[in-house]
């Protein structure tokens, strides 16, 4: 990985059980766990965007468990309309399609009460996904660091060297050394 900062050279050994590299290239596998920590933005979109820091409103374990299922629907459907999108325009990343963006594209749908009678013709794109493609986000950085816990927010210093959280544009080179058999 080369930053401004450096250049950090690392031996990674990849275990996996894809075993056909034809389906499921190295190179492809490596560049795919850079974004392994999406499921955390997955989890932040679910409880701080969606439900806005608000708890589940139901008293019973019946009702908790429809308003999660209820909650998940919402989350995928949100998802897929945005996957649409951003598929209409060949190259560009998922990753740039805003969640907040389509949240408040499909809530001003809903309180509008537009396009509930569905047409012949089926748009994949749709509003939620025009709005989407209108805003998206700027390419996303390369992770250069590792993963560490955040410290509770607290108004006094914490002791111990400080935390650099400087971030540098990298670019990642991957060499592949392979064996004969």
């Amino acid at each position: 990985i080369a930053t401004s900062q450096g250049v950090r050279v690392g031996h990674y050994r990849l275990l996996t059980t894809l075993t056909d590299p034809s389906a499921h290239p190295a190179c492809e596998l490596i560049r795919l766990y850079h974004e392994r920590w999406e499921i955390e933005t997955a989890y932040a979109e679910l409880k701080s965007t969606i439900l806005g820091g608000r708890v589940l409103r139901a008293r019973t374990p019946a009702g908790i468990e429809q308003e999660v299922w209820a909650l998940l629907v919402a989350y995928q459907a949100l998802r897929t309309a945005m996957t649409d999108a951003t598929d209409s325009i060949p190259g560009t990343d998922p990753d740039r399609a805003g969640f907040t963006v389509a949240l408040s594209a499909a809530r001003d749908q809903l309180i509008l009460a537009a396009g509930i009678i569905a047409d012949t013709v089926i748009d994949l794109v749709g509003v939620i996904g025009r709005h989407v493609l209108a805003q998206l986000l700027p390419r996303r950085r390369v992770r250069t660091k590792d993963r560490i816990v955040k410290r509770a927010i607290s108004k006094y210093n914490a002791r111990g060297p400080a935390i650099d959280r400087t971030t540098y544009k990298a670019t990642i080179s991957i060499n592949m050394l392979t064996t004969d058999p």
